[in-house]
């Protein structure tokens, strides 16, 4: 859209930590783990120490020969460096390929194949644990970042090569590769070039540059994900000092926060569900926040509500983004302390003027409404310019600058769009699961989760999982289920047996299966 195109030069990913440490040398980034490719830099560096580390790892993946245009495929034990290996690889123009440490060996071989023979950047602890031998074959050649393996290059053992100069390549360029959640099977291979994430990083910045440059901003994405690579650039760009976390355990963050206060937070929509007991935390770690900020799947209102009560701000502000890896940020709505549990979840905002529009399409030849859905398709100049290896499969959501978003919902008079499903996950006699799953979070605050998913009957059935894995009280879910359509009984599991995918969301067709095969028990 026209206002993401004024001007975009791309994101120039290899050169982005040099600009930030130009503009603020000593700002630093704050983090909850040590790198394994600089551990000497312990758990806080400036952006300049960063900024050497990306030239630094550069010129060693060029003295591996990893060449202008290659695919580079970065599949390692979980860290912020896997980020920071991206910037190094589009600093020599080659092209990183991210692969979460969380996919297993064999998804990793089917991905490294469709890739053709990319040279890989993995570990030891990966190799020895996780990646089948074949791996080797299907690879150009593999790179270590830490440890040793026969056949592989440790890349500790190219230190105090000769630096060489950044490769800027032209702005329609690929210059990352990212892979979808998987929650439908195989994850696809998305690419971005420099000007489709500059164009995704013009909305999310206009937001983070009303925060004062004086306050940290702590991020909490998964390290492989497209957002990583505009919330991260937004922050270090605008001067901001980053809090970058690796673990969202109440106990280490709530640590960290009280140190480090934040003034904004980006996270995953289910660990700011797991911070809700940060509110009760008397160190107050949540104190200082003024904005919350969640872009990857529904969240809960009653979460809202909780995070927004703990600010001691004026007006504090929790921005839900409607978007998706493969187009970025779409729609945009703010929750205020006002309207936090009982505002409408299924409401997920406005497109952002100038630069992203939506339309909804009838599925029954109705106008779209609640009760009549319709499929939703967005533009924006965030889209990706095609799934690698699999571009008839990215033509078939394609529609001109449309995209099917693979969602149904309908749109007010007023323009705001409601999300109700997934396609893939409508229950029949289910108005919205999502509204379901909203409804019993705000009736049952014991609940950790909840997912409505299709029984082997076709009946909606709800899998639940509490605080500390406690009994669910059969009165108050009688209670909690009054007025809501028809369902199964509750099934309880752990929160840890749930399938997850790389940003914690929940895999619902993969744990459907698992209750048909499995007679509703997690073990």
């Amino acid at each position: 859209m026209f206002l993401q195109r004024i001007g975009n030069k791309g994101i120039r990913l290899g050169t982005l930590f040099d600009r930030a440490a130009a503009k603020h040398p000593a700002n630093l980034i704050l983090l909850d783990h040590t790198l394994d490719i600089a551990p000497r830099l312990g758990r806080r560096a400036t952006l300049t120490e960063v900024a050497d580390l990306i030239d630094d790892y550069a010129a060693r993946l060029w003295a591996a020969r990893v060449r202008t245009g290659e695919h580079v495929v970065v599949h390692k034990t979980d860290g912020f460096d896997i980020t920071l290996l991206a910037c190094a690889v589009a600093r020599i123009g080659a092209v990183p390929v991210l692969l979460s440490s969380k996919l297993d060996g064999g998804t990793v071989a089917e991905l490294l194949r469709r890739v053709n023979r990319p040279h890989l950047v993995t570990d030891q602890a990966k190799l020895e644990k996780d990646l089948p031998e074949a791996v080797f074959g299907l690879s150009e050649q593999v790179l270590l970042t830490t440890g040793t393996h026969e056949g592989a290059t440790g890349l500790d053992t190219l230190a105090g090569v000769p630096r060489v100069a950044p490769v800027p390549m032209p702005p329609e360029h690929p210059t990352l590769i990212t892979h979808t959640s998987g929650t439908t099977g195989t994850p696809k291979l998305a690419v971005h070039t420099g000007a489709t994430f500059q164009a995704r990083y013009r909305p999310q910045a206009s937001v983070v540059s009303l925060v004062s440059k004086r306050e940290p901003i702590a991020v909490h994405v998964s390290f492989v994900h497209s957002r990583m690579f505009t919330a991260m650039p937004i922050a270090v760009l605008q001067g901001h000092p980053l809090i970058v976390l690796a673990d969202d355990d109440p106990v280490s963050v709530g640590e960290i926060f009280t140190q480090a206060p934040p003034g904004f937070i980006e996270a995953h929509p289910n660990s700011f569900m797991r911070w809700e007991e940060l509110v009760d935390d008397p160190r107050a770690p949540l104190a200082n926040v003024k904005y919350f900020s969640s872009t990857f799947d529904a969240i809960h209102p009653r979460t809202v509500h909780r995070l927004l009560s703990a600010s001691r701000r004026s007006h504090p502000l929790f921005a839900q983004a409607y978007g998706q890896s493969e187009v970025g940020p779409i729609a945009a709505r703010t929750y205020t302390r006002d309207r936090g549990a009982e505002a409408d979840g299924r409401c997920v905002g406005m497109p952002f003027p100038g630069m992203t529009g939506v339309r909804v399409l009838s599925r029954d030849g109705n106008p779209p409404s609640r009760t009549s859905p319709g499929n939703i398709e967005v533009r924006s100049d965030g889209r990706i310019i095609t799934y690698l290896g699999e571009h008839a499969r990215w033509e078939k959501q394609a529609d001109g600058e449309w995209w099917a978003m693979g969602d149904v919902g309908y749109r007010t008079k007023q323009g705001c769009l409601h999300l109700l499903d997934r396609e893939v996950d409508v229950i029949p006699g289910i108005e919205s699961t999502l509204a379901v799953e909203d409804t019993l979070f705000a009736r049952l605050p014991e609940l950790v989760e909840a997912i409505i998913v299709p029984g082997e009957d076709g009946r909606a059935v709800p899998v639940v999982c509490t605080k500390d894995d406690k009994p669910l009280d059969p009165l108050a879910w009688q209670r909690a289920v009054e007025g809501l359509a028809p369902m199964a009984d509750p099934v309880q599991w752990r929160l840890e047996d749930l399938p997850h995918t790389a940003t914690t969301k929940i895999k619902r067709l993969e744990l459907a299966r698992l209750l048909k095969t499995r007679d509703g028990s997690p073990a």
